[in-house]
């Protein structure tokens, strides 16, 4: 059982410099060394208060000086947007300087906005993400990268430095996969699925199982755990708990809504996302603040105590998992971010590491 912390750099602070956000939630990333978590992601997002995230391997390779045991995840690259010969150069070059470290992530965006931004057109997305994966984890595995596809032609490159034989991907690259049009895509080229928790965790149950099955057609191997990404506040006191966690992350569920613009009519017409108007017509027809309260019931809150309960109801519905918690949204202050982080530590991990193992044996 892997638990990691998903860093985003969210910008909800009244009182607070976007150098101060970015720093603070940098710091993060060392405290969560110290208290012995397995991992740290960074997202890559554009142009809003959303997530000051444009560049995560560049913050994964400060992040690296910083610390020495902590995997690396990128959460995740998006790949419409990059280069994939630069992608792959930079992913090796950390995974060189970190002593092997790297989690790589990628994703194929979501945000109208950042699309617009950037200049690609969002009717692409999926072809694009198609053509770049395939080559990228190609060349993370052998370190060429050619192709002759429509979007990325590129001639056959030589990477160097090179990849490092005694440091296989083959247990390290991840696809995020949130709407049923990228599930296979993820599963066809191996990589561990990564899903945030939007809604009943019984609801994802059935893509996940997909992704199961599609993976083991494309690879022969037996799947690895999903992982999964919440927002999290731990705190002693339940009735504490509670107010915090609904107070805050409802404001992070409207800035999803706000970033996305999840609410909106453009899904239906937008190539490979038609599957996202029927939660943009339900976040319309319930109202915001009744969504955000839904969104705040699935993820995992409370007491430690508390947390363990839904994680148990969770593996039972949806089998073995990664677990990956979001400490910092929505304006959270961080003396408060702080604590939750190092409460989860000292009496949430452990306990999941022993009911991962449990699992294990009893597989």
């Amino acid at each position: 059982m892997e638990v990691g912390i998903l860093l985003v750099y969210a910008h909800w602070h009244k009182n607070l410099s976007d150098a101060e956000v970015f720093t603070q939630e940098t710091e993060l990333a060392v405290l969560a060394e110290e208290c012995g978590y397995d991992s740290v992601w960074v997202p890559e997002h554009h142009f809003d208060n959303y997530a000051m995230s444009p560049d995560n391997l560049q913050t994964l390779s400060y992040i690296a000086g910083r610390t020495s045991r902590i995997k690396l995840g990128t959460g995740a690259v998006i790949l419409p947007w990059n280069d994939p010969v630069r992608v792959v150069e930079k992913v090796l070059v950390l995974d060189h300087l970190s002593g092997g470290r790297v989690l790589f992530s990628m994703g194929r965006g979501l945000a109208k906005m950042e699309y617009e931004g950037f200049g690609v057109d969002m009717d692409t997305s999926r072809d694009r993400f198609d053509e770049a994966s395939e080559m990228i984890v190609r060349g993370l595995r052998n370190g060429v990268v050619e192709n002759d596809g429509k979007y990325y032609p590129q001639s056959k490159v030589e990477i160097r430095p090179g990849v490092n034989p005694d440091r296989p991907w083959s247990d390290r690259i991840y696809g995020v996969a949130m709407s049923p049009d990228s599930i296979a895509p993820v599963a066809r080229i191996g990589a561990q699925m990564m899903t945030f928790i939007q809604k009943p965790v019984e609801e994802h149950a059935p893509a996940i199982d997909e992704w199961r099955r599609l993976y083991h057609e494309a690879t022969g191997a037996e799947p690895p755990p999903v992982l999964t990404l919440d927002a999290t506040y731990c705190h002693e006191d339940a009735e504490e708990a509670e107010r915090i966690s609904r107070e805050y992350i409802g404001r992070h569920f409207l800035s999803i809504v706000k970033h996305y613009d999840f609410a909106g009519e453009h899904w239906r017409k937008t190539k490979g996302y038609e599957s996202y108007q029927d939660g943009a017509d339900m976040i319309r027809e319930a109202g915001l603040e009744a969504a955000a309260q839904g969104n705040a019931d699935s993820q995992l809150w409370g007491t430690p105590e508390q947390i363990l309960e839904k994680f148990q109801a969770r593996q039972e519905a949806l089998g073995d998992m990664e677990v990956v918690i979001q400490p910092s949204f929505g304006g959270l202050p961080f003396d408060k971010v702080r604590p939750s982080i190092q409460l989860f530590a000292e009496k949430v991990i452990p306990e999941l590491k022993r009911l991962g193992a449990r699992t294990a044996t009893a597989a």
